[in-house]
């Protein structure tokens, strides 16, 4: 039986209804790794299938597993404006015959029309999501609590509720969707020396981590942080690779001791796009005709680039790159993003 078998056999204890539309391909970029003297590869979960695909359809999943099996009718998430969580929560509803009820925070200032109109929001409105408003960026715990608070209105109305919490305080059952997705990465490639993902809630980052190190691969792991800056970022990932560790039942020092963040493209903050960027979004674009988001692809590129530039990643290593998918945010950046 190989390693990722074992984890598939432990990932079935957990409720799970299967939204992916099939494995996602390994890819190399062929003119980029000329251009930056190493071996490039994209892990495409921007193609994972489900209204536009991106890396939320393996965590939704779980939470979707979990919430069919508490019976529920009605699911309740948390996220900024253009997040493409609460979006892809509102396509997994429609497609399950389910009532998604988002609620939209104030995360990222000073945006325009098109932030509020365009992109992941009229996604929602077209699969029928009803939306809640949230006005604080930075309080996770005032959040959920706000989500809690409407779940108790919709029990009274005779609904049946299930919350997907954004706080680190609990279960990270979305993690275990990139544990799968790490397992499958090491059966796609025996052998690279670095992975680089964004880092944001932690469950992507910590499960990705997880799932490469339960297939006893040791590439290192780059967490490019898209929210906190890296001390952060650091004291999260511990927590939610503890409470991973407690959920799937193996020694966390597996892992904790290979947590490795990066914060140095985090400038001006969550989903503000810095001139870092910027130069990532239009070079990958440019050489490879490949789209990244502002708020995480592009982020976690512009991470690599610094990690290179830094000698952290060195000339001619194999690396892999998670192009965790988030596109449709593109249109709420308009404003930022059109030639000046």
């Amino acid at each position: 039986m190989t390693m990722h078998m074992q984890i598939d056999r432990k990932l079935t204890e957990f409720p799970r209804i299967r939204l992916m539309t099939e494995v996602t391909p390994v890819e190399r970029m062929n003119r980029m790794s000329d251009r930056l003297g190493i071996d490039l590869w994209l892990k495409r979960d921007d193609l994972t299938g489900l209204s536009f695909g991106g890396n939320k359809t393996r965590q939704l999943e779980f939470y979707f597993g979990e919430a069919l099996h508490q019976k529920a009718d009605t699911v309740l998430i948390t996220g900024a404006v253009q997040s493409n969580f609460v979006r892809t929560a509102a396509a997994a509803a429609a497609r399950l015959g389910m009532t998604s009820v988002l609620q939209l925070e104030e995360r990222v200032p000073g945006m325009g029309p098109a932030y509020y109109r365009s992109g992941n929001v009229l996604l929602a409105q077209i699969l029928g999501a009803e939306h809640m408003h949230f006005p604080v960026g930075e309080d996770e715990v005032g959040a959920d609590n706000a989500l809690h608070d409407h779940a108790a209105r919709l029990r009274a109305e005779g609904r049946t509720p299930y919350v997907i919490h954004l706080g680190v305080d609990h279960p990270p059952l979305g993690a275990l969707g990139y544990v799968q997705g790490g397992a499958e990465l090491a059966d796609q490639m025996a052998e690279f020396d670095v992975a680089v993902v964004p880092s944001g809630s932690g469950a992507t980052h910590g499960g990705f981590l997880t799932g490469l190190r339960l297939s006893g691969h040791g590439a290192q792991v780059y967490g490019i942080c898209v929210r906190r800056d890296q001390t952060q970022q650091k004291a999260r990932m511990e927590k939610v690779l503890g409470k991973l560790a407690a959920l799937m039942g193996f020694d966390p020092a597996l892992v904790k001791e290979d947590i490795h963040v990066w914060d140095g493209a985090l400038a001006p903050g969550y989903g503000q796009i810095g001139d870092r960027t910027r130069t990532a979004l239009e070079l990958m674009a440019r050489t490879e005709g490949i789209f990244l988001d502002p708020v995480y692809t592009a982020k976690t590129f512009a991470g690599l680039l610094g990690l290179l530039d830094s000698g952290a990643i060195r000339k001619g290593q194999k690396v892999v790159m998670l192009h965790t998918g988030g596109l449709p945010a593109l249109f709420g950046y308009q404003d930022q993003l059109e030639p000046t």
